[in-house]
């Protein structure tokens, strides 16, 4: 009867370390300074998740950090997978070595995303401390070990963050990935900006003349990758539209981030302490959302709790929660 009653989830995105090697702009640690706090998430904490990884479709091991820093990952690769989940991650892969491509494989991971913001040199502009040629060699590496294994996982994935400026540069996606292995590409735009300086490169059209105008392009760009046997996936807020489902999926998923804490999607569980931050040119206070912590409570039981079951309901009836409103992850 108790596991009749248990939560199923879509996804739980695990936040295995907030560490990272590299500097990328956009990212709020970089932003953050001194403030940020790093941690690896503790494997003994790890453990008290998987009873839910057995009702849960993916279990995704990233968050605000570089997961192979965290010398516990395939550990817990292995944790996961042995709840029967399909497990992903997403990687910058500057320490994606030949060992850690054989284990990827070795392990079972069925997908893993490759995070780019560019096609060219502002690709490493943009994400510092990383490599356009690093990502590149670690999907042919990875691609060239699955096939000389006869595995057809970890399906290979590119995480492309667009930033205004980049509408240019991202017809040549296509090409820079074709042949490589890739099945899926995922185009998010730059719609949360923790500094004052990435204002500019906000991707979150405010009008339908604009909106028209970067769908175009991504359109062109998701035509051509089709082409090459690739999926491509991208969601581009439109203004003057009602706007009530969450493309987090917060209804169906949820967030632990490394100290703990449990939290609806990625975009509200960050540790910024008198932050601010830019919604479609309004300028907002950041407010952490957290219904919970499972270094304190069982996970099912704060998915349960009053709080939160009252959070997954205002997406029905509203008013939606304050760090929700106006959001564009709405649509």
């Amino acid at each position: 009867m108790l596991r009749f009653f248990q939560p199923r989830f879509d996804w739980i995105q695990v936040e295995v370390t907030s560490h990272c090697n590299a500097q990328c702009i956009y990212c709020p640690r970089t932003t953050g300074g001194e403030t940020w706090q790093n941690r690896h998430f503790p494997m003994e904490s790890f453990r008290n998740l998987v009873p839910l990884f057995k009702r849960t479709r993916l279990v995704h091991l990233q968050g605000w950090g570089e997961p192979f820093l965290n010398p516990r990952f395939f550990d817990m690769v292995d944790q996961a997978k042995a709840a029967g989940c399909q497990v992903g991650t997403t990687t910058n892969a500057t320490i994606l070595d030949g060992a850690r491509v054989g284990r990827l494989v070795e392990s079972g991971v069925d997908l893993i995303a490759f995070s780019l913001a560019g096609t060219g040199p502002e690709n490493d502009r943009i994400r510092k401390g990383t490599s356009l040629v690093k990502v590149l060699d670690g999907i042919r590496a990875l691609a060239a070990e699955k096939e000389r294994r006869k595995a057809s996982r970890p399906l290979i994935h590119v995480a492309y963050m667009l930033f205004r400026s980049g509408l240019g540069s991202l017809r040549g996606l296509p090409s820079l990935v074709k042949g490589l292995g890739v099945s899926d590409v995922v185009i998010s735009t730059l719609d949360f900006a923790s500094s004052e300086e990435l204002l500019k490169e906000v991707l979150h059209p405010q009008s339908p003349s604009e909106y028209e105008e970067a769908r175009k392009v991504i359109d062109s760009v998701v035509a051509e990758g089709e082409k090459e046997g690739m999926r491509f996936h991208y969601h581009l807020a439109y203004p003057e539209r009602k706007r009530e489902l969450c493309t987090e999926n917060v209804t169906r998923a949820l967030c632990v981030s490394s100290d703990g804490v449990v939290s609806p999607c990625v975009f509200t569980n960050l540790r910024m302490e008198e932050a601010f931050y830019r919604v479609g040119g309004e300028k907002k206070s950041y407010q952490r959302l957290s219904f919970g912590n499972v270094n304190e409570k069982p996970l099912a039981d704060i998915w349960r709790c009053k709080e939160y079951k009252a959070f997954r309901a205002s997406f029905g009836k509203g008013p939606l929660a304050g760090p929700c409103q106006g959001c564009p992850k709405l649509r």
